[in-house]
């Protein structure tokens, strides 16, 4: 039968259709969702040689920290390690400088979003190995014996991935739940945690969300004052800054003068980041669980508060210069792409990191300090002023904490093999979570699941079965933080030896919560207390230390190190060698009657017998043979 070009073009377009709907692509790491955690995940597993592709459904890369707007970096200032310090310098050269960033007196690195976000895929497209795909939605996932099988959909096309290994970095843990990983929502109960500071029973109330608003100063003379938004209510916002009619704050001892409030999140180019969180534009909605179609309806309150919040610093405060910035985002009402989530789901995985990890984590039953990928500085922190019956919750408003090392196993699934879990769904305590949230961490999280993604696909291993130190070590390769020390930079040649050595716990941290300012210390500069290194050996090789004196002298550290090669079959170190070795690494003051400090202990114990290498351990901490 003979057909016109008419219908012969349509068969081919939909047979085209339809072959493009069933191509398959074979790769090494599918990371599902660009944002925080999501893109440093495909920088890193790029990085370490695997194959990797990147799905965002946004038009740009960086979640929070560009398509929510939260362009204010919470904590890890003095912690600038791996991605997140290769980010910041990104951003610090792009404005002349670090100190062009510290614009707002929330944080002292603050960029506008469309500067962040340009960037990050800067950042992405000198990964040859890296491919990102903008604008398309995860669909659905499946498992067979070689991996994943990942549907996908642009527009109106499908096209499906088949992957080794497949990371979830989505805002609220869609794919784990898609994946069969079990997961909690809400507030744990004290019993089920251990924290005294939880409450007495689990409820599944969330933090705030908020809709940010990145402002622009037009000019004095401007006026860009918006129309009154449907339902405004002027009272929501009365404490949000002092002003005659704030009669009953609902925290007396956080109401500041409205210039401060608005300078806050003051960005670069005379922009303003407006994500005020003492009644301003937080809003209370639990959508975690809810559809698509249900989360864009139950998110037009979140936008509403936004809006109100706006009309009522131009029209109440009298701030007409100020409006939706129009060079930022390419929205129809030029708010961000999406909201920006403090929770999400919190998957069941192989550990759970609870607040007693933080504040006293060499007496836990679990070691999971020895683990650590990633570290944190901030306090923990919760919103939820706009809940009705806020005032019953725990008070976690900057709740006081040591800096502390995030463990690996947060991001690994208790019962589903060969999918990481990055972003804020990883496995911790509705507590934790209020410091784990926060930017600098969670771009760690990404990188350290890229490490790890890639580590089990190049290996056809599964992700539990990747050990943990290998993990550890490409973090390290890549400046990265397994402890959150402030004794050494990044920079001094010593600055592995004291992360591997603090990582086994033979020498100990001090952690410590001081004003705002929450640190953790290796005590570089002390000596060596025979009883403090005793206990840290003995766990490490059930070695008994029978020095009587209180601390160690360079001698004693050379028979001590020559026992424990004699213990693990090393190579043992006459004084001669010694001395030279001890030349070699840069120490100095050679005297073998002189006490050790910690430092030098460290450097010649991780460089003679490195002991964080030689017993792995287990995902718990467990030291194994």
């Amino acid at each position: 039968m003979l057909l016109n070009k008419k219908t012969d073009l349509l068969i081919f377009s939909l047979t085209a259709a339809l072959l493009s709907s069933c191509v398959t692509k074979k790769i090494d790491v599918l990371v599902i969702g660009g944002g925080a955690s999501g893109t440093t995940a495909g920088i890193q597993s790029a990085r370490s040689g695997a194959s990797t592709v990147i799905i965002e459904e946004c038009d740009w890369l960086g979640g929070m920290l560009t398509s929510a707007g939260v362009s204010a970096i919470d904590g890890n200032n003095k912690l600038p390690g791996g991605l997140w310090g290769e980010f910041r310098d990104s951003l610090a050269n792009r404005y002349g400088g670090v100190d062009n960033l510290n614009t707002g007196w929330v944080s002292n690195t603050m960029f506008e979003p469309s500067v962040g976000a340009q960037v990050l895929s800067n950042m992405c497209l000198k990964e040859k190995k890296l491919k990102v795909r903008m604008q398309t939605k995860f669909i659905s996932a499946d498992k067979d014996a070689t991996g994943w099988i990942v549907k996908l959909r642009k527009g109106n096309s499908e096209s499906i991935i088949r992957t080794k290994v497949l990371v979830d970095a989505t805002e609220l843990g869609d794919v784990a739940k898609a994946c069969g990983v079990k997961y909690d929502i809400g507030m744990d109960s004290r019993s089920e945690s251990g924290e005294l500071i939880a409450p007495e029973k689990a409820n599944n109330i969330v933090q705030d969300l908020t809709y940010v608003m990145i402002l622009k100063d037009y000019g004095a003379k401007a006026d860009k004052s918006i129309d009154k938004p449907a339902n405004y209510n002027p009272s929501l916002y009365y404490c949000s800054c002092k002003t005659p009619a704030c009669k009953n704050p609902k925290e007396s001892n956080r109401v500041w003068d409205c210039p401060t409030m608005l300078t806050y999140g003051k960005l670069p180019n005379d922009k303003y980041m407006i994500n005020w969180p003492v009644e301003g534009n937080d809003y209370y909605v639990n959508l975690i669980d809810m559809t698509d179609a249900e989360r864009i309806e139950a998110l037009k309150g979140a936008k509403d508060i936004s809006l109100g919040f706006l009309y009522y610093i131009q029209h109440e405060l009298g701030y007409k210069n100020l409006g939706l910035a129009d060079d930022e985002y390419p929205t129809t009402d030029k708010l961000p792409f999406i909201p920006y989530h403090r929770e999400s789901r919190r998957i069941k995985g192989v550990v759970r990191f609870n607040s007693n990890h933080i504040t006293h984590p060499f007496e836990q039953c679990e070691k999971l300090y020895r683990t650590g990928i990633a570290v944190g500085d901030y306090p923990i922190d919760h919103h939820h002023m706009r809940y009705t019956g806020w005032n019953a919750l725990p008070d976690l408003h900057f709740f006081p904490i040591p800096s502390y090392s995030l463990p690996l196993g947060t991001m690994i699934p208790g019962d589903v093999e060969n999918l990481i879990v990055a972003e804020k769904s990883i496995s911790v305590t509705n507590i934790v979570n209020g410091t784990t949230r926060l930017q600098p961490v969670v771009i760690q999280i990404g990188q350290a699941s890229g490490a790890l993604a890639a580590l089990a696909a190049i290996k056809n291993i599964k992700t539990s079965e990747v050990p943990v130190r290998s993990v550890q070590n490409v973090i390290l390769t890549a400046n990265g933080y397994l402890m959150p020390y402030l004794d050494l930079p990044l920079s001094d040649k010593h600055f592995k030896a004291i992360q591997r050595i603090g990582s086994t716990g033979i020498l100990r941290g001090e952690g410590k919560s001081v004003g705002w300012s929450n640190q953790t210390w290796f005590n570089i500069d002390s000596l060596v207390l025979v009883k403090d290194m005793g206990t840290g050996l003995q766990e490490y090789c059930d070695m008994n230390i029978d020095y009587t004196n209180e601390s160690l002298s360079i001698e004693q550290t050379e028979h001590l190190i020559n026992d424990l090669a004699t213990k693990f079959k090393l190579k043992k170190y006459t004084t001669e060698q010694f001395k030279l070795k001890w030349s070699l690494l840069g120490l100095t003051d050679f005297n073998e009657k002189r006490k050790i400090n910690r430092k030098e202990f460290a450097v010649i114990l991780d460089s003679l017998i490195d002991p964080f290498n030689l017993k792995p351990v287990s995902i718990k901490g467990e030291f194994t043979n």
